[in-house]
């Protein structure tokens, strides 16, 4: 009897993939960094039993029609916006995500775009190399930036990699507050409105919802401080980034860390236009060890359902198991 086949849109070593070995034949994607293509993945959908993607993917009713044999999808990701939750449900299909499992590295990587902007890394990296440092020798003053000690940081998103955020935040001496959808309790809670009136950096990292859709827009960033910092590593929709761009421009807002694009890949040409923007190509929670825990935590969910039981990180409830 043959194996269940398994599709992985990029190519990662077995070890990433312990769980389904010699349960499953695994499909791998093209080796040196790009994924498959939707085009790839609808010729192997109808022999697939489940797909593992990296969030890139379209999980439409398109796909779910072109792979009578799918039981799962899971994202190595936190994130599930591509998929179709209803489709899924329509198909019998699960979806599963990795809760948690980037929360320290996004945070991590939440501090370094946030040093990068206050102390100008990216914008002396690029005047020392360019030799005029050489022509110019040392000049106090210039180059000056925030002291992030006794700034105050507004964190949008309390979740976990929010409060990851404020742990390492407060280690710089920074005071915390927040707006989330719970802990109205909590002393540090803030409104938005009054969030953005005390903060100094503003950090993003919730969900792409309805709701959050330019979350941030000219109506919001005006409440912001005139010379506050905003760094989106949540979704790139949850800024208007016409609006982001206009700030900047004016002088209104004194920087910017984007580790997500609206229409990503593409990048505003107002912002690639502002110094005072760093960027970097939505890496924030890839590390090393998170990718690997990633791609294990999928593993798990697809060996689960292939064994005909439900995955343990299911971001839908189905009401039948697929057969």
């Amino acid at each position: 009897m043959s194996l269940p086949k398994v599709l992985i849109t990029n190519h990662v070593p077995d070890a990433h993939l312990e769980p389904l070995l010699g349960l499953a034949e695994i499909i791998k994607g093209p080796s040196g960094g790009p994924m498959c293509s939707r085009e790839e993945v609808l010729a192997l959908a109808p022999e697939l039993s489940a797909i593992i993607n990296q969030h890139e993917l379209a999980v439409d009713r398109e796909l779910l029609a072109a792979a009578p044999k799918l039981r799962i999808v899971a994202n190595v990701a936190i994130g599930y916006n591509n998929l179709d939750i209803a489709a899924l449900d329509e198909a019998g299909v699960w979806g599963a995500n990795c809760p948690g499992v980037f929360a320290e590295s996004a945070a991590d990587h939440t501090l370094a775009l946030l040093l990068a902007v206050a102390r100008r890394v990216t914008d002396a990296d690029a005047y020392v190399r360019s030799g005029q440092w050489a022509k110019d020798g040392f000049q106090p003053g210039p180059w000056d930036g925030m002291l992030l000690g006794g700034k105050t940081i507004g964190i949008v998103g309390f979740g976990q990699i929010g409060r990851a955020v404020a742990k390492r935040a407060e280690a710089f001496g920074m005071r915390i507050i927040f707006h989330d959808a719970t802990g109205h309790d909590d002393p540090r809670y803030r409104s938005l409105e009054t969030l953005l009136a005390e903060a100094d950096v503003v950090s993003l990292h919730v969900p792409l919802l309805p709701e959050t859709h330019h979350l941030f827009n000219a109506q919001t960033i005006a409440l912001m401080k005139r010379g506050a910092i905003i760094l989106n590593l949540a979704r790139g929709p949850v800024v208007d980034e016409n609006a982001l761009a206009a700030a900047l421009a004016s002088g209104h807002l004194g920087g910017a860390g984007m580790d997500v694009a609206e229409n990503e890949p593409q990048i505003h040409p107002g912002l690639l236009a502002q110094k005072n923007v760093v960027f970097s190509p939505h890496i924030g929670g890839g590390t090393v060890e998170s990718r690997k825990q990633a791609r294990l935590t999928c593993a798990r969910n697809v060996a689960e359902v292939l064994h005909g039981r439900p995955p343990i990180n299911p971001v839908n409830r189905l009401r039948i198991r697929q057969n």
